[in-house]
């Protein structure tokens, strides 16, 4: 007899898909009988299967349908967004159980729990849980990083990933390249990371630091490679991006320049000392065409200072099942909105 199926709907990307594992470890827990199937982005789906929370992916892109032919699954979850659309893609599967905020424009969802604008991105899929009767606990942020060797330039390195989906939250690249220099005149090493579409951007940044071109990792890792180089790494340094999400998730010490979302919705936990975050207290929109005017404020001294007052991180996360670290987890979950407000926080 086939197992009943739980179907999972995240079709975002790479910071997504990492704020949402405590939901996910949620799900694991409460549905161990269940065939567990995420839907997200093609690329990402070796770091899902990583975690351990699911044991299938289905290709997913955001707000389309879904290629599903199997009998409709028992439980279908709603960790993509508020409706209408992520709600009627999931309603196409006939479920019999749906989890989801709830959506005038769905009456499937009339009783599921609120949607709230200003809540940090994990808090707000284990709340939707726990509302929802399904104990989640966002403190369960860690993974493992993933066996095998990470690109060797990473290994001990300030890793710089200058590049973000949207101008309004990339940082100028002059100051990339200030960054660059001073950890190269302090002897340290240095290794860019970024997309395809930002080879152009880390070559510009490694040949105007004096870097030389086996730093430039853009456009030569998967996603697992890039957890690697972030796990293997001394210190991050980015944008409010993925990659980001992945040094929380891998407790590796990084400074995160923030721009038009303020870091109480999309940082880390603030009462983790080796996490930096820098931001000038002020709200803007994040698909800007151009940088947002407080990520502008953050100057090249700001990160640089940072970078030097950065804790050592404690010990790597070594796969603890989750079913133990939720035993010893605070009962309330971090403080997710008590990051500084105004100035650029440190």
């Amino acid at each position: 007899m086939s197992r009943p199926v739980l179907f999972i709907l995240r079709a975002l990307g790479l910071g997504d898909l990492l704020a949402a594992v405590p939901a996910l470890r949620a799900l694991a827990r409460a549905f161990p009988e269940h065939e567990r199937v995420l839907a997200l982005p093609a690329p990402l789906a070796p770091l899902a299967l990583h975690t351990g929370t699911v044991g299938r992916t289905v290709a997913a892109l955001p707000l389309a349908p879904i290629a599903w032919h199997e009998p409709p699954p028992d439980v279908t979850v709603n960790l993509h967004g508020r409706g209408p659309q992520s709600h009627a893609i999931l309603r196409a599967l006939r479920p019999r159980i749906t989890f989801a905020f709830a959506c005038a424009s769905a009456p499937e969802s009339a009783d599921g729990p609120p949607f709230r604008e200003d809540e940090h991105e994990v808090a707000r899929w284990c709340r939707m849980l726990e509302e929802s009767g399904v104990p989640a606990d966002p403190t369960e942020i860690e993974i493992a990083a993933p066996p095998g060797p990470a690109p060797a330039a990473a290994c001990g390195a300030t890793l710089l990933h200058p590049g973000a989906a949207s101008a309004a939250r990339r940082w100028p690249v002059d100051r990339w390249v200030a960054v660059a220099s001073a950890l190269r005149a302090a002897g340290q090493r240095v290794a860019i990371t970024g997309g395809l579409d930002e080879v152009d951007l880390a070559q510009q940044i490694a040949r105007r630091a004096g870097l030389d071109g086996s730093a430039v990792l853009a456009g030569r890792t998967g996603v697992m490679d890039l957890a690697r180089a972030v796990a293997a790494a001394s210190r991050v340094v980015c944008g409010d991006t993925g990659v980001a999400h992945l040094a929380t998730a891998l407790r590796r010490p990084s400074v995160v320049l923030f721009g038009p979302t303020p870091p109480a919705l999309w940082g880390p936990p603030p009462e983790r000392p080796w996490h930096r975050v820098l931001w000038a207290g002020e709200r803007g929109d994040p698909h800007a065409d151009e940088p947002h005017p407080g990520l502008l404020r953050i100057g090249v001294d700001d990160v640089l200072g940072a970078l030097a007052d950065l804790p050592e991180p404690p010990p790597a996360w070594r796969g603890v099942p989750f079913r133990e670290a939720r035993a010893s987890a605070p009962a309330h979950g971090p403080p997710w909105g008590a990051h500084a407000q105004s100035g650029v926080a440190r």
